[in-house]
């Protein structure tokens, strides 16, 4: 009997790398603040429960990462930092079209027309430094859609 293959040799292959991949990778946290201990603090807090994150030290930077990496399924970001902060990256966001991703704000040094700011652009929630790592796993996860 002849072989007639309905798929091309690409689109094999294609099918080929997914059937490999047992799942799906899991959506990515940002993590955007510009004290590297920070940002891998809260990196390995998330990474305690399996959840993958990525880093950068500002607003820019974050951006970059945004638009390369469709997977970003959460931005964690701090107010104060330089050179762009983390207002200006949350007002890119919302007027791109990643304007609906999730985002916590995580900072030490929020004075209030900071944080009603950030609420204006609807961030999930606002973490003040020390954080409580229960409080933020339990809203990561429900905002992956990870919680039972």
């Amino acid at each position: 009997m002849a072989d007639h293959d309905i798929l091309s040799d690409d689109e094999r292959e294609a099918l080929s790398a997914v059937m490999l991949e047992p799942d799906l990778p899991p959506q990515r946290v940002l993590i955007v603040d510009d004290d590297q201990d920070a940002r891998e603090l809260l990196a390995q807090i998330l990474g305690l429960d399996g959840i993958r994150c990525m880093t950068a030290s500002d607003g820019e930077a974050a951006w970059q990462l945004l638009n390369r990496h469709a997977s970003i399924g959460l931005l964690i970001t701090d107010l104060r930092m330089a050179p762009s902060d983390g207002l200006e990256l949350i007002r890119q966001v919302r007027s791109s079209s990643r304007a609906a991703l999730p985002i916590i704000v995580v900072s030490g040094d929020a004075e209030a027309p900071d944080v009603i700011d950030a609420m204006h652009l609807s961030v999930v929630d606002f973490l003040l430094k020390p954080i409580d790592s229960g409080k933020l796993v339990t809203l990561v996860k429900r905002e992956l859609g990870l919680a039972p």
